[in-house]
């Protein structure tokens, strides 16, 4: 419908690509970012993603609840501490703890990279969640299940 605007997310993207930040990290911050906003389609597409990139099992079934989970480094529980914070700016400003948290972790630059991950993925949610984008199911689930 407006071509040029993903064009200019997928730009985004390869920014953060190209930034030297981790892709499975960033790729876990899209995940829980996707769930927060409810949007199936990313849910599963970064999903899909991850599981490319070999990110272990109990990371993806467990981002839900990273605060809990104990499988998460400090760095990723910064990132996502982080991803959440910007998520929920219009319910609540980001504290200085969050801030000074991504700090302790990650460089200028690379807290502007996570900060454009965040942001490109939110709007990604938006535009998929609003015009109702069917998820993309994966081929194991989309075929019967047993018969009784």
């Amino acid at each position: 419908m407006a071509p040029e605007v993903p064009a200019a997310l997928r730009a985004l993207g390869k920014a953060v690509d190209d930034s030297g930040l981790d892709k499975a990290l960033t790729e876990l911050l899209k995940l829980r970012v996707s769930q927060l906003n409810g949007c199936a389609y990313c849910i599963q597409f970064h999903l899909d993603i991850a599981r490319r990139l070999g990110i272990a099992a109990p990371k993806l079934a467990l981002v839900a609840a990273w605060r809990d989970a104990g499988v998460f480094s400090a760095r990723e529980r910064a990132a996502l501490a982080w991803a959440e914070a910007l998520t929920g700016m219009a319910r609540a400003h980001v504290c200085d703890a969050v801030y000074a948290e991504v700090q302790h972790q990650f460089n200028a630059g690379e807290i502007a990279a996570l900060t454009t991950a965040v942001a490109t993925i939110n709007a990604w949610n938006r535009i998929a969640g609003a015009l109702q984008f069917a998820a993309p199911i994966p081929q194991a689930c989309s075929s019967p299940g047993p018969k009784a």
